[in-house]
């Protein structure tokens, strides 16, 4: 058998990890398998997370004390866990006592998990996919409104282009545009 590597994290700097580092030492994890994170789940950036991942072997256990401290969201969750199994690693939560993919009766519970996770996810892609239809049907058009010949922006750009002793690059950066759009300005029709 591999090794047992935790993962804590709380959201602030001000949270304290103690709890969560001491219930991860009890279930066999050592002080140097343990990796933490003080930032909010939201963020994707977790240097903590990546480093705990990358030290992971087939054969080892990611532990957690529970499944929010590892997941930004039920799909993001579903997605490290099946990574996880796809490496033959093993994933358990502490509080989520179900939630060990060790067992059989926990890859079954993980298993649902990710079948409600896909199930979500297309619900509210037909819920979106249902409102733009809608929304076309009253005549309402997505997007933003397409820039005119007399748009302030395109004028000035072309007004700037007649002169031949500005550069493209400066006409660019006094104007806060990208060269790809500079080009589209020109382009557009009176």
């Amino acid at each position: 058998m591999g090794k047992i590597i935790g993962y804590a994290r709380v959201s602030t700097n001000e949270q304290n990890l103690n709890l969560q580092v001491d219930a991860l030492k009890k279930e066999g994890c050592t002080k140097r398998n343990i990796y933490v994170d003080k930032v909010s789940g939201t963020k994707a950036a977790r240097p903590g997370l990546d480093a705990c991942l990358a030290a992971l072997v087939p054969g080892d256990v990611l532990l957690v004390w529970r499944l929010d401290r590892l997941g930004r969201s039920m799909s993001h969750l579903v997605k490290l866990v099946e990574q996880l199994l796809e490496n033959k690693i093993g994933f358990r939560s502490i509080c989520d006592g179900v939630m060990d993919t060790t067992t059989a009766s926990g890859e079954f519970v993980f298993n649902i998990f990710s079948a409600l996770a896909q199930f979500e996810r297309r619900l509210i892609q037909e819920r979106t996919n249902a409102g733009l239809s809608a929304a076309r049907a009253r005549g309402k058009k997505g997007g933003r409104k397409a820039i005119t010949a007399n748009d302030p922006r395109v004028v000035m750009s072309r007004e700037m282009h007649k002169n031949n002793a500005i550069s493209i690059q400066k006409i660019c950066s006094t104007l806060k545009i990208s060269r790809a759009t500079f080009y589209r300005y020109l382009t557009i029709q009176e």
